[in-house]
């Protein structure tokens, strides 16, 4: 099995994984604003390095967010054009699981029963979800939303919304930069393709009225 793995919900990010939810090639952007620019020539490059065609491919998986709409459409407009070109079918993860697949493992190992991930929604908003770690494997319990940082459970979080309100915000030490990857989302997704347990659609999680707004009509010039 061969995935191709897309996020753009926060960093823009791609990787090739196999069945056994290797990583065989990645990329990961640093910028979370220049994602329609790097990502359709990071993922020509990182198939040429890996000496895959996209007709090798047996899914692609993209995230679908929740993140800010220009990002995340940059994302799931490139994950469904190659999926049409090539044939392939598309599978939706929510992009605050490719941090929770690790938050749960390190929860775990601390004995913290449930926790929460949390990323930047701008706004001095955050997008979060809350989570229980069983026996290392994330349970989604609520969420996604976006609100106040105040208005997050008084859990453990993971994630860069931690790290950018740390007032609001219990930081679990060492991921309080975390942003969703391709890479661990697409581990997710092998996982429950293995598993035979369902994925989302490729439908975008905005959970926010877009800012664009229809003009109306012209006043009348006097």
């Amino acid at each position: 099995m061969l995935i191709l793995s897309i996020d753009t919900s926060a960093i823009a990010s791609a990787a090739l994984l196999n069945g056994e939810s290797e990583v065989l090639a990645s990329f990961a952007s640093e910028d979370t604003r220049s994602h329609a620019e790097v990502l359709a020539p990071a993922i020509a490059g990182l198939l040429a390095d890996a000496g895959v065609a996209g007709p090798d491919l047996d899914a692609l998986v993209v995230g679908v967010g929740p993140g800010p709409f220009t990002g995340l459409r940059a994302g799931i407009a490139t994950a469904r054009t190659l999926a049409f070109a090539w044939d392939k079918p598309l599978h939706g993860v929510m992009s605050l699981d490719a941090i929770a697949v690790d938050a749960a493992l390190d929860a775990w190992r601390l004995g913290i029963d449930e926790f929460a991930v949390a990323t930047d929604a701008r706004r001095k908003e955050v997008y979060w979800a809350a989570y229980r770690s069983t026996g290392g494997t994330p349970e989604l319990l609520d969420g996604p939303h976006v609100t106040d940082p105040g208005a997050v459970p008084a859990l453990p979080v993971y994630g860069a919304g931690a790290g950018l309100y740390p007032e609001a915000l219990h930081a679990v030490e060492g991921f309080a930069q975390a942003q969703p990857t391709a890479a661990a989302l697409g581990r997710t997704a092998v996982v429950r393709l293995v598993r035979g347990l369902p994925l989302l659609p490729s439908t975008p999680l905005y959970l926010r009225d877009s800012d664009a707004k229809v003009p109306g009509p012209r006043k009348r010039a006097l």
